[in-house]
């Protein structure tokens, strides 16, 4: 299923928001990426911390052509899905891991207003978030994990931090701290780890990411 492919994006900017996503995708190759990532090891430790079933769901939205899925499988979790608003960053998702792409569903949507029609045990973002600057953005984000997240089930996210860079792929970030993720989902999550980590990008560059693992309450 296909929700609108909208996005937040800068007032300056002319591009419609999914050509804007499509070309920054398009024009580099996943490994040249300023957040590329050759091993997602934080996230990775983050979902295993959360010490959920191998069977158990787990969605990363705004997963692009991010290695994480690819790195779950391998470690024998079975039910993954993975949701980007670009058509070509989930296509260099699935050309780079082959066959082993079939284990893996790939959902092309704006997490603002999908329906994935399930519940997952665990949620995973990875600077998506950051983006949504706008307070009905970040609503209707919220609105769609609340929906889509079991109970009890858990929530990794990551955002540049307090010291991180104020624009990505040429558009306005918000930043958070752990204290600032925390707020923002409220009091039906409980807080259990952070961390902030610096990553350096393939330019050799450093950004500051903020590191989050909630359980919701109920």
């Amino acid at each position: 299923m296909r929700a609108s492919l909208a996005w937040p994006m800068a007032a300056s900017d002319v591009e419609s928001p999914k050509r804007h996503w499509e070309h920054a995708w398009s024009a580099k190759a996943p490994d040249e990426v300023s957040w590329f990532e050759a091993v997602p090891t934080t996230s990775i430790e983050l979902i295993e911390a959360a010490r959920i079933g191998r069977e158990d769901a787990i969605v990363d939205v705004g997963g692009g052509a991010a290695r994480l899925a690819g790195e779950l499988s391998r470690r024998g979790y079975s039910d993954i899905t993975v949701a980007d608003v670009s058509a070509a960053a989930l296509e260099e998702a699935r050309k780079e891991l082959g066959s082993d792409a079939g284990a893996i569903e790939w959902v092309e949507a704006d997490v603002r207003d999908h329906d994935f029609g399930r519940r997952f045990d665990l949620w995973h973002d990875r600077a998506l978030l950051h983006f949504m600057i706008d307070p009905l953005d970040r609503a209707a984000y919220l609105r769609t994990l609340e929906r889509s997240l079991q109970a009890r089930g858990f929530v990794v996210l990551s955002t540049f931090g307090p010291d991180g860079p104020p624009r990505c792929s040429g558009l306005e970030v918000r930043r958070y701290a752990a204290g600032d993720l925390a707020a923002l989902l409220g009091s039906d999550y409980a807080p259990l780890e952070s961390r902030l980590v610096l990553h350096t990008t393939p330019a050799g560059t450093e950004q500051q990411f903020q590191y989050a693992l909630f359980r919701r309450r109920g």
